[in-house]
């Protein structure tokens, strides 16, 4: 027989039976929010990978939430009321360079240019001038010591260009004082492509068409510094009947740059035989400029992409071997521009710190002998073996070097 349940005996139940509900109650989930999950509503949280994005209604588009530089993120909650996430977030790698444009959009915007300076007279007229070309991705950092350079000069007597790779954001004074309105139409460039051969036959073009009496063309880099005087360095250069371009053959690795577009990639038009390799930095005479930016056989073929970057190094091939193949005997087979590669790192030569910059440094890079190349680019290896051209420039400073720079300019760099 059931008796009846007392008032004491309703209240026990109910206590026991409360703790139930109230897990059931917070458990269970509303259809409103499995609606959500399955639309992809606004409000259901993103999946945490490297970053957190806020995409709610009221704000479309994605805003990176980054960490404090000192204090990482703990614990911290994002603001769509929705997530609480244990993560520190790494601040984000700046963005790559952009590429550059492919080579054949930059060379059908040039080929105009190329065939109007190929016409110009190869002869200069007087009175005759240098053309100093400097091809850089960035602002000069030498331009104090390069406006010394120049002011003890005549400026009939030179001319300057600069090829500024424009992806670069330059300040409104980048290039002023000797270098205002000196910068050319100018492409970008990088490493290990033949983007570097286009600017160096741009530089070429538009010194060849600006001025008739350009006589020599010295191509430059931002990191080359003049070790003389401009009268010593115009003296030596208009004087001479030949350009000054290294000219190697069988370099250790010559086989493998010749082939880094493909086994036989490079044939019929450049031989294994025919193959140079030389600095990319170099002074040419007005009849070498011209060939150079008249020709497409040679041009061909350089042009193409590399299969690995550590083979390819096409400004450093291209105008040695067209020159030597063209007029060796034209050429004095060395550069003028004094470079370290005893000490090289990562395939850039030894780059001078301020510490080391100093008069016994400029006197020991005057007195160095270039190196010569073989024989039959110069003729006779007893020739070779006469001559001691001297060095007009160098590289690499580190621009911190500047200063040190500056200080020695009047009393040992421009004293000859």
């Amino acid at each position: 027989m059931l008796l009846p349940p007392t008032p004491l005996t309703l209240l026990c139940a109910i206590l026991l039976c409360l703790p139930l509900a109230v897990i059931f109650t917070f458990t269970t989930p509303s259809s409103t929010t499995s609606a959500a999950s399955f639309d992809g509503a606004a409000n259901s949280p993103l999946p945490i990978t490297t970053s957190f994005t806020n995409l709610t209604k009221r704000n479309p588009e994605p805003t990176i939430l980054l960490p404090p530089r000192k204090n990482p993120v703990k614990n911290s909650q994002i603001q769509n009321g929705t997530t609480i996430a244990n993560i520190t977030i790494p601040p984000p790698s700046p963005p790559p360079p952009p590429p550059p444009p492919p080579i054949e959009l930059a060379e059908e915007e040039d080929v105009p240019l190329f065939k109007l300076a190929s016409r110009v007279d190869p002869s200069p007229k007087p009175k005759r001038k240098l053309a100093f070309m400097f091809l850089t991705t960035s602002p000069l950092p030498f331009a104090p010591l390069w406006e010394l350079f120049f002011a003890r000069a005549p400026k009939k007597l030179y001319n300057i260009y600069i090829h500024a790779d424009p992806t670069f954001n330059y300040t409104s004074k980048a290039f002023d004082g000797v270098f205002t309105g000196r910068v050319i139409p100018s492409k970008p460039t990088r490493r290990h492509t033949p983007t570097l051969i286009s600017a160096a036959r741009r530089l070429l073009a538009h010194a060849l068409l600006h001025d008739e009496s350009n006589s020599m063309f010295a191509l430059l880099s931002p990191s080359c510094i003049p070790i003389h005087s401009f009268n010593h360095t115009y003296r030596s250069l208009i004087k001479s009947r030949r350009s000054f371009i290294e000219i190697l053959k069988d370099e250790p690795g010559a086989y493998d740059r010749w082939a880094a577009r493909g086994e036989e990639a490079m044939l019929p038009e450049v031989e294994y035989e025919d193959f140079r390799i030389g600095s990319q930095f170099w002074v040419v005479k007005r009849k070498h400029a011209r060939i150079i930016v008249r020709d497409r056989r040679l041009w061909s073929k350089f042009k193409l992409p590399c299969l690995r970057d550590d083979t390819c190094y096409p400004e450093e091939h291209y105008f040695p071997t067209l020159l030597s193949r063209v007029d060796s005997r034209g050429c004095i087979p060395c550069t003028l521009t004094h470079v370290d590669w005893k000490e090289s790192y990562g395939g850039h030569p030894r780059m001078y710190e301020a510490s080391e910059v100093g008069p016994e440094l400029i006197w020991t890079l005057r007195k160095s002998r270039p190196r010569y190349g073989d024989e039959q680019s110069n003729g006779s290896s007893s020739s070779v073996r006469r001559r001691h051209d001297p060095f007009l420039f160098a590289r690499k400073f580190s621009p911190g070097s500047l200063h040190q720079l500056i200080s020695m300019a009047k009393d040992v760099i421009f004293k000859d």
